[in-house]
């Protein structure tokens, strides 16, 4: 049976990953090769398991998330769906079963907010562990001089934690935004389509998605 540490082992996925990242930084984005793909994959895994999915559930998020983004290695535009047929035919060649490698790509095809949504426990989770991974470190730029908004609102954020509360049934998204180098309502302006997308995504899970920012609860 293919297991996450199959995945990350992967030569082919290796290189896609990498190639993915050099075309984006070329097009100046945001981080989203190994530590971005890592973090998504470990929190998408623990959302499932804290709510009591078993391992094999927690398994498939865990490896939908690490790689749900290496359809940029095609191109930036519909990433999500290319992606999605791309880790099909990875997963098939490396013996996933059919059920599984289908499961894997639905979650990575649905996981952009101008496309995709909620169709499954793995996709939700997807969907909540890839957006909330907002932080400084994600932008690759080193001028500040030439940062966009999405630059900005990215390295304002000092600290970013995923939880949840199982007895309160929520979801939270905690912040800490250096309000010196961006205003919070800048955030809402980048990322409103994806905060509906997870509360969107939380909903699929049975919970209510909290958004707090410098421990001031705005959703």
């Amino acid at each position: 049976m293919i297991n996450f540490d199959d995945v990350v082992a992967n030569v082919e996925i290796k290189e896609m990953m990498k190639n993915a990242q050099k075309q984006l930084d070329v097009l100046g984005y945001t981080e989203h090769s190994g530590r971005h793909c890592m973090l998504v994959a470990e929190r998408a895994g623990s959302i499932l398991q804290t709510l009591g999915y078993d391992e094999h559930r927690i398994e498939l998020a865990k490896m939908a998330g690490y790689i749900h983004d290496i359809g940029n290695s095609v191109n930036r535009i519909d990433h999500a769906h290319s992606g999605a047929i791309l880790a099909y035919q990875i997963l098939k060649e490396m013996g996933m079963e059919l059920s599984d490698r289908t499961e894997i790509m639905m979650a990575i095809g649905n996981h952009d907010e101008n496309t995709g949504t909620a169709v499954s426990d793995i996709s939700a989770a997807l969907i909540l562990a890839d957006k909330s991974d907002v932080h400084r470190s994600r932008v690759s730029k080193k001028d500040r001089t030439i940062f966009d908004k999405h630059d900005e609102v990215n390295y304002a954020v000092t600290n970013s934690e995923l939880r949840i509360d199982t007895k309160q049934k929520k979801v939270i998204l905690d912040l800490k935004i250096d309000t010196q180098i961006c205003p919070v309502i800048d955030y809402f302006e980048i990322f409103m389509e994806r905060t509906q997308m997870s509360k969107r995504a939380a909903k699929y899970l049975g919970l209510w998605f909290e958004l707090i920012i410098n421990d001031t609860n705005l959703l």
